[in-house]
């Protein structure tokens, strides 16, 4: 491939990045809005709930957002799958669309249990685009760009994620002044809709009207369609034949697969002792890792008996992906199980002060770009395997930080958030370094798409966890002659040990620095 940057593989940068940044936006809706939403659609919008009712509202959000994991994991399988089989671009364009559609149709839902299930199909499209968007973009720009290019990725998400924290900002101020709000229900009214829908849309923080907004990204396909040219690696895996090897009957796998998981999240959401939820849980994954790993298993034994090859070599690539999906899962459960229940925890500290959320996320955000961009780089500088290393001791450091020793909300903690926005989110610039180099071309989407989704299953149970862990850590504990805050900051400090299990895992983890992406 030549090195010299041509117009096709700028419009893939541009297509690609405004993909990941609405990706960052559709995740942070969620964060920002999802107290209010459950509040509401639970009837507890009107008081300051009880001690019980707290709980249902903790669960719920726990449910919503371990539902939208589970989501993502099988879509990055589906649309990987669509992706090696079709083509990246054609793939990319319908993920953007589901995600974008469905994540709208949120600020209709009348239950919590529809956000449950709109927020999964949306879902499936996020997970489905990061793995296209990745894929596309190092198999088309240079092999000498690749850190660059990662670092772009992980901050075009958390520039979606700070743009959506903005809009909250912007929106949280109108709707805090009575004439502002009138106005905006005034130009709701005027654009056709009845004075009772427009109240209600600007009613409980306006979160109906933020995640109605999610369907923006809709735009953007007919950009990647008119636009964005395919993989010139992908169209000659095409002409050699090597894509007929995908068969849809293989994705009876998936939806088998897509029991497991839900059958996790049923077990922890109901009462049932540790002994069931823990063999119920590991029979969960094992399900779930025989059906999204089934269509590669079948595609590569396809392959080796066309070719005369054995039919076992698919162990390796499996392995990889296994790998994947712990380096991944590490990253995303201390993610989703701890950092990103800050703008949460700052709301709960300062009883709903408005801008308290918004600031968190803000402030986490700018840090999310400055690391995802800073962890890519040295990656490339210093290897693959020591940088990992490095983001998992600082995260476990920042998130301490900021749980335990900010116990009011204020500059400190914006600090403290800004921070632990660097060390969290840094293992987003640094996954679509490594996972890429990976896998071959003709199972590269499918592969990262597993890899880097697979992990939120698990992320998904540490989400539900971290909800019951304010239950049983409501109270200050003193551990080693240290104080520590029960609730959300003990809750959260607990769950950040997860990246003690990357340390491990990246010893099994093979060095790519300096070597070409697979053909």
């Amino acid at each position: 491939m030549s090195d010299r940057i041509s117009r096709g593989q700028w419009l893939v940068l541009a297509a690609a990045l405004l993909g990941w940044m609405f990706d960052g936006a559709e995740q942070g809706l969620f964060s920002l809005v999802g107290r209010s939403a459950v509040k509401d659609l639970l009837g507890y919008a009107s008081k300051t709930p009880s001690s019980k009712e707290e709980a249902a509202i903790g669960l719920w959000f726990g449910v919503v957002t371990a539902v939208f994991l589970v989501g993502a994991a099988t879509g990055g399988v589906l649309f990987g799958w669509l992706g090696d089989r079709v083509g990246r671009v054609r793939a990319m364009t319908l993920s953007v669309l589901t995600y974008a559609i469905f994540t709208g149709l949120c600020g209709m839902a009348g239950a919590a249990w529809q956000v449950g299930v709109l927020r999964f199909i949306s879902a499936l499209g996020m997970g489905g685009e990061w793995s296209l968007g990745v894929a596309l973009v190092m198999e088309v720009w240079p092999n000498r760009s690749r850190a660059l290019m990662a670092g772009l990725i992980g901050a075009a998400a958390n520039v979606g994620f700070l743009l959506v924290g903005l809009v909250g900002l912007a929106v949280n101020k109108a709707l805090s002044d009575a004439n502002s709000s009138a106005h905006l229900q005034a130009w709701l009214a005027g654009i056709g809709l009845s004075k009772e829908s427009a109240a209600v849309l600007v009613s409980n923080s306006g979160w109906r009207l933020m995640m109605i907004s999610g369907a923006a990204p809709a735009l953007l396909t007919f950009l990647i369609r008119l636009f964005v040219p395919e993989s010139e690696r992908w169209k000659h895996e095409q002409s050699r034949g090597a894509t007929s090897h995908w068969a849809t009957r293989d994705l009876v796998g998936v939806l088998v697969g897509a029991a497991g998981p839900a059958t996790i999240i049923y077990l922890w959401t109901t009462e049932f002792s540790l002994a069931v939820r823990l063999a119920g849980s590991v029979a969960g994954l094992l399900l779930a890792t025989g059906g999204y790993t089934f269509p590669v298993v079948r595609f590569l034994q396809r392959q080796g008996e066309a070719g005369g090859a054995t039919t076992t070599a698919w162990r390796g690539t499996v392995g990889r992906m296994l790998l994947a999906a712990g380096l991944s899962g590490t990253a995303l459960l201390g993610t989703w199980a701890s950092a990103q229940w800050a703008p949460t925890w700052a709301d709960k500290m300062t009883s709903g002060l408005a801008g308290a959320r918004e600031q968190t996320q803000l402030w986490s955000a700018i840090g999310a770009i400055v690391g995802t961009i800073a962890a890519a780089l040295v990656g490339g500088w210093l290897g693959r395997r020591v940088t990992y290393c490095m983001l998992c001791l600082s995260s476990i450091a920042s998130l301490i930080w900021l749980y335990q020793f900010n116990p009011e909300f204020g500059p400190a903690f914006l600090a403290s958030s800004f921070v632990v926005g660097v060390c969290t989110a840094s293992f987003y610039g640094w996954l679509p370094l490594y996972l890429p180099e990976l896998f071959s071309t003709k199972v590269r989407a499918t592969g990262q798409g597993f890899g880097f989704n697979f992990g939120r299953i698990v992320a998904a149970v540490g989400v539900l966890q971290t909800g019951n862990l304010m239950g049983k850590f409501s109270k200050d504990v003193t551990i080693l002659g240290r104080s520590f805050t029960g609730g959300y900051p003990l809750a959260c400090t607990t769950m950040s040990a997860i990246y003690l299990l990357g340390l491990v895992l990246i010893c099994f983890a093979p060095e790519t620095k300096g070597k070409p992406l697979p053909e």
